[in-house]
């Protein structure tokens, strides 16, 4: 096994083109856990560490690009506020030790379906900037994943940053796991809320072959929730439509069998998920949203 350092983007793109099967290492914690346990061998490891740029992030009018070896703990300290799905779902990766190593690039890289990032860019609706020798394009998070642990990446190309939304409303993620810590998904879920469009999105993590959204569900809230006024009353969402919205992404699910649980009680706990992040939401919306939505 080959190991590749470059010192700079350009040198870690043409690295990339001439050898296309080397396997990019940031983090590591993805994998050096594969190498570890002969999941993957690689001929070519591409160390991207020194490239300081990748762990950067830019804070725009709209939108955060966040670069993709950024670590979780980072995106906790630093970008509550602007991406708070995103920072919850950092909670939930692991242990400190990795959390401060491993990144969003990293698990956009490896696209399983169990990621913990999955979620909350799906809800956010995040755009993958994606580069090689032959220049650079910008890759909706819906379009992304292809397969089970397969991305719309070329052969050839990066990962340079991700761009998402920062926060016009409330965002919440949940996740079930066997224990408490250091656990990968047995299934989670990310809702957002876009206020300024009268919007709202979703991510499902580990309960189908790819991270997916539940769009049934999104837009018969949104329906909901425009022909009932909510959004301007501001009143508590009856139990039927929380209800509903529950039943429509527990059917967005399409799981598995495995030793970390059942496809039944993927489906189920989706189900369960999905009504209380509705819950939570909607309640800081009711206490702070409006207020938000009024000023943006």
């Amino acid at each position: 096994m080959d190991f590749l350092r470059p010192v700079s983007w350009e040198e870690a793109l043409a690295a990339k083109a001439e050898h296309p099967t080397a396997v990019p290492i940031a983090g590591g914690t993805d994998v050096m856990v594969e190498i570890n346990f002969d999941h993957r061998r690689p001929e070519y490891l591409l160390d991207l560490n020194r490239i300081g740029e990748l762990s950067a992030w830019e804070t725009g009018q709209d939108t955060v690009r966040l670069g993709a070896s950024v670590p979780y703990s980072a995106i906790m300290e630093n970008l509550r506020a602007e991406l708070p799905g995103l920072a919850l779902a950092s909670h939930t990766v692991a242990s400190p030790q990795i959390r401060n190593r491993g990144g969003v690039g990293g698990n956009l890289g490896t696209a399983s379906p169990a990621g913990d990032a999955h979620p909350a860019l799906l809800a956010a609706g995040a755009e993958v900037e994606a580069a090689s020798v032959r220049g650079t394009r910008m890759i909706p998070i819906d379009d992304f994943y292809t397969g089970v642990k397969r991305n719309a990446l070329a052969e050839d190309e990066l990962i340079r940053a991700v761009h998402i939304r920062k926060a016009d409303g409330p965002q919440q993620y949940s996740k079930v796991g066997t224990r408490n810590a250091m656990v990968i998904a047995v299934c989670a879920f990310g809702l957002a809320l876009h206020p300024r469009t009268r919007t709202v999105r979703t991510g499902i993590g580990s309960a189908a072959p790819t991270p997916v959204r539940a769009t049934a569900a999104e837009e018969f809230l949104a329906a909901a929730l425009e022909e009932g006024g909510f959004w301007d009353n501001g009143k508590i969402i009856t139990p039927s439509v929380a209800r509903q919205f529950a039943q429509l992404a527990a059917g967005a699910c399409n799981p598995i069998d495995d030793v970390r649980g059942t496809a039944a009680y993927r489906r189920h706990a989706v189900g369960v998920m999905a009504r209380r992040t509705l819950t939570w939401t909607w309640e800081q919306y009711r206490s702070t949203g409006r207020t938000l939505e009024g000023a943006a």
